[in-house]
């Protein structure tokens, strides 16, 4: 159902261009679910067919992403953390949970942000902690874009390679994303370890 109507809302938005995949992207990047596979998947295959360029598909993707995920973190950083200070008690969120995760971020959000936005599920709410925990902006935005960039990559050149063809995006996406997340087990438990590593030096 929820694929449908972004589908739907896609095809609505599409005719716009570039300003189109912004808008859908920025979509896809704030608080609202939105499959990010429905805008980006078409748009390589039009520039498979010269109809547009992927240079300014990534730019407007890039683009979307990062102010989407601004959106979420200027939100939680505003408005979430003053409501969970007050309020958090009542749903088990202390105050000094929120100062144990501003530490963890200030140690591990560069990892934790990057990792997160190649995570289907988890790259539209890796910015919320980000915000509540108030991670530096330029670290945030850093690796928020080095993560956007690399999954987009790979869904406008799915799109570009394979096309319309329903059925071998499904299969080569969900290979996609086992690869992204085993690849990612490896560069986190790298990153323990060298973290380890440190420490006992």
């Amino acid at each position: 159902m929820l694929h449908e109507a972004a589908q739907w809302v896609t095809d609505q938005i599409f005719d716009m261009g570039y300003i189109g995949i912004y808008i859908l992207m920025f979509i896809e990047s704030s608080f609202i679910p939105f499959p990010s596979e429905v805008v980006l998947i078409p748009a390589g295959y039009l520039a498979a067919k010269g109809d547009m360029s992927i240079t300014l598909i990534m730019f407007a993707s890039l683009m979307g992403s990062i102010s989407g995920a601004l959106v979420n973190y200027f939100g939680s950083l505003y408005v979430g953390r003053r409501f969970l200070i007050r309020y958090g008690k009542y749903i088990l969120v202390s105050e000094e949970t929120l100062n144990k995760m501003e530490e963890f971020f200030k140690k591990h959000g560069a990892i934790s942000t990057f990792t997160g936005r190649l995570i289907p599920g988890v790259r539209q709410l890796i910015s919320i902690p980000a915000g509540l925990s108030k991670m530096d902006l330029k670290v945030f935005i850093l690796y928020t874009s080095l993560g956007a960039i690399i999954w987009s990559a790979i869904l406008v050149i799915l799109g570009y390679m394979i096309g319309e063809n329903q059925e071998l995006i499904k299969e080569y996406l969900s290979q996609i994303v086992m690869i992204t997340l085993l690849s990612l087990s490896f560069i986190v438990a790298f990153y323990i370890y060298k973290k380890k590593n440190k420490a006992q030096n």
